[in-house]
């Protein structure tokens, strides 16, 4: 059985802003219990996503522009460009998911097969306005 030291539950249960009974529920799913034994693994990681192709967007992403977000999926607004397409953002929510999977197995996030998403807009050719591809990948996070 894994263990959760119980600073980790009360430091979970003010984050999360749950009440006692909340958190008694909470505490007795078995999935919260390997997550949060796991997230430590979570906090020592950089989700980086980088544009590799950009034509025709609206938003000015450029190759080489970089979206940053922590282990946990979190954006990391300070690290950005001024502006972000939402439609950018939504299909890296589905890659975050499985890379945070990947790492609670003890798999290495970085061997995920499928690195490249793009935003909806099919581009110009094909009726839309622009398009844009974005890579993945998992940095070891820099302590500041």
């Amino acid at each position: 059985m894994v263990e959760v030291d119980e600073s980790v539950w009360q430091f979970t249960k003010k984050h999360l802003g749950y009440n006692d009974e909340e958190m008694k529920k909470f505490r007795e799913n078995p999935r919260n219990v390997d997550v949060l034994a796991k997230a430590p693994a979570l906090l020592d990681k950089t989700i980086v996503v980088e544009i590799v192709e950009s034509k025709g967007c609206n938003s000015q992403h450029k190759v080489g522009d970089r979206f940053i977000f922590d282990g946990a999926g979190n954006l990391l607004t300070k690290k950005h460009p001024k502006r972000i397409c939402i439609y950018a953002l939504v299909p890296l929510a589905q890659a975050i998911f499985a890379i945070n999977e990947l790492i609670y197995a003890g798999v290495d996030p970085n061997e995920i097969r499928f690195k490249r998403a793009g935003c909806f807009d099919v581009g110009v050719d094909c009726g839309g306005w622009g398009h844009i591809v974005m890579e993945i990948r998992v940095e070891k996070r820099e302590r500041q």
